[in-house]
């Protein structure tokens, strides 16, 4: 198996206050480690769980890293990758300012923004996402069917699949207090997901278009657990789903997502446009506060 004490438990995309955050299990010594043994640990601990391993000979790559949630592996995990790049920060692996990461998804690289300041966090990059609109009037009544809103609690954006990695389905309510207040259909979710070619639903509303503050909740199709306390790549995919909408200028600053809060765990994620210097978009950042628990 593998060495307990390389085993790490941290809470990722934390609040401003520590509190709230997606908690993770990272297993900073995995090479040893089957598949099955990486799936157990993310099943024991009912969490989408991180494991780093070497990069494959001949790579340029600094790490290889693989994702786990309780029923299968997963491509790409944004609140695993940071919290592992902050664990091996702070276990003394990882000294440089950047590390090149290899993910089934394919490259990501990590950044450690404000070296050396109280403000100092690791962001990971995401290409520019794709974003499709959905029309099927019939697959659009069935979203809100599992969702459990009506025409009343929608804003009149088209609902978009969009993706940096995996599929999101991004459907905007009127107000944070539709968002909180969802109580989807969870016995139709996988198949909904299945139909659309999503990995899960993303529905968010908006708190302040001047400080781009918005609010968001995670259903994944089929992870093992109902729902999510923060989902980076979900955030990463709205960010480009907030482009298509003409929601969040095309510039440096960051946009804040709440997620989780309907949970009670108030989480932050903060996403940011990776820019060219022609200005030309190249893909975003996606960073925010780690928080260690204790060993896992």
């Amino acid at each position: 198996m593998t060495s307990p004490s390389m085993t790490r438990r941290v809470r990722v995309f934390a609040a401003a206050d520590g509190s709230g955050g997606n908690p993770a299990p990272i297993v900073l010594d995995a090479a040893g480690m089957s598949d099955e043994q990486m799936r157990a640990v993310a099943a024991e601990a009912g969490h989408e769980s991180g494991f780093v391993l070497p990069a494959e000979t001949g790579s340029s790559a600094d790490f290889r890293f693989r994702f786990f949630v309780p029923r299968h592996e997963m491509e790409m995990c944004g609140h695993a990758t940071v919290g592992a790049l902050w664990c091996l920060r702070e276990a003394g692996l990882w000294r440089e300012p950047h590390a090149l990461i290899e993910t089934l998804s394919g490259p990501v690289e990590g950044v450690v923004r404000e070296v050396g300041l109280p403000t100092e966090r690791i962001e990971i990059t995401q290409p520019v996402g794709r974003v499709e609109p959905m029309v099927d009037a019939d697959v659009l009544r069935r979203i809100a069917e599992v969702l459990r809103v009506s025409a009343d609690d929608l804003l009149p954006h088209p609902v978009l699949n969009a993706a940096t990695s995996r599929v999101k389905t991004l459907v905007a309510l009127r107000s944070v207090a539709a968002l909180d207040g969802l109580r989807p259909d969870f016995s139709r979710m996988e198949a909904l997901c299945e139909e659309i070619g999503s990995t899960g639903l993303y529905p968010f509303a908006v708190e302040s278009l001047a400080q781009r503050r918005f609010h968001a909740r995670q259903f994944p199709k089929s992870s093992g657990y109902p729902e999510d306390a923060a989902t980076g790549i979900a955030a990463a995919a709205l960010l480009f789903g907030l482009k298509e909408l003409g929601l969040v200028p095309v510039d440096d600053e960051e946009v804040l997502m709440h997620q989780g809060r309907a949970m009670g765990h108030g989480s932050e994620i903060r996403v940011r446009f990776h820019r060219a210097p022609d200005g030309g978009v190249l893909g975003c950042f996606l960073g925010g506060r780690v928080v260690a628990d204790a060993p896992a």
